[in-house]
């Protein structure tokens, strides 16, 4: 198993810059009064497909020989990381071979679309998944490009939390959602490398805490029927991802959804910017008190800002 280091997350910086936004870094004075601490947002909503995705994507598929590029790329997602790998395709002019479960998001199926990509629906569980892009891959030769267990996906990640320690030099915490852990991880290579006297804290939803669970475990254990409003992170966490998180993050924090959804709401309201409810996450830990957040100047990953606005959760 190909384990990325902090190495590779700097490679992928000198691809990933070139076609990716370095994104701002945000900040509310009235958020920094209720909270007690200078949060210091990272928002990766404005990145091209609206989410970080789009880093580990470009990362991927720039990272692959003339010879497998042509063959295509292929991967199996039902978000985010489906519409960042067919722009990473378009960028680099091959096919890109999307399997998405047949009660995707509309938005999400136009996306997918509209970068180009050739899609095949499936039935939403993860062996129709599965078993799809094993035919889609038998067929057409494309390389497959998993959303986070990836070595250049999660490098290409880790690019995000690069940006914001070189800005912002030294923070006493960062947080991040956690889903399958290709953030989290990749922010944990550069967190580690750049400012080892920074905290990292993964932050996931209570209804979807796989990663709580296995960070006590110090073993994977997947995740059985997760629900959550945060729907970016109901994924299991991938095998590296856990090889770095267990290693390099301090605590995995969980968070309830009235807290993600309070959250949410206070960022539209106070910050002006349209977030996703994954992205939400970290602040809701803070303002459920999972945190103590008093004092300190803290990094937040804000992961994205896709989401249905036809049903909003306030």
């Amino acid at each position: 198993m190909n384990i990325p280091s902090y190495k590779q997350v700097d490679k992928a910086h000198i691809r990933v810059r070139q076609y990716a936004h370095r994104t701002p870094i945000l900040s509310s004075t009235s958020i920094n009064r209720i909270t007690g601490a200078k949060l210091l947002f990272k928002c990766e909503n404005f990145q091209k497909v609206g989410a970080f995705k789009f880093r580990g994507a470009i990362n991927a598929v720039m990272s692959l020989s003339d010879g497998a590029a042509g063959r295509g790329v292929a991967t199996h997602s039902s978000g985010n990381h489906a519409a960042a790998l067919a722009l990473a395709a378009r960028k680099r002019g091959i096919d890109a071979y999307v399997v998405m479960p047949e009660n995707a998001p509309d938005i999400k199926k136009k996306a997918v679309a509209g970068y180009g990509a050739t899609i095949y629906f499936c039935k939403p569980t993860l062996k129709a998944r599965e078993s799809a892009l094993a035919e889609v891959i038998a067929e057409t030769g494309a390389t497959e490009i998993h959303p986070y267990d990836n070595s250049d996906v999660i490098s290409g990640q880790g690019t995000a939390a690069k940006e914001l320690l070189e800005d912002e030099g030294d923070l006493d915490l960062v947080l991040a959602p956690v889903g399958g852990g290709g953030l989290l991880a990749g922010t944990a290579l550069s967190v580690s490398h750049l400012s080892p006297g920074t905290k990292l804290i993964g932050c996931e939803p209570e209804g979807a805490d796989d990663a709580y669970r296995s960070f006590l475990k110090g073993e994977i254990v997947p995740s059985n029927n997760p629900k959550t409003i945060a729907d970016g992170l109901l994924t299991s966490l991938g095998n590296r991802n856990f090889a770095i998180i267990k290693e390099k993050v301090e605590q995995i924090v969980t968070v309830s959804e009235d807290s993600i959804v309070e959250a949410m709401r206070l960022v539209w309201e106070r910050m002006k910017i349209v977030i996703e409810p994954s992205s939400a996450v970290p602040l809701g830990a803070i303002l459920e008190g999972k945190i103590d957040p008093r004092n300190q100047k803290i990094g937040v990953i804000i992961s994205g800002g896709n989401l249905d606005l036809e049903n909003l959760p306030f």
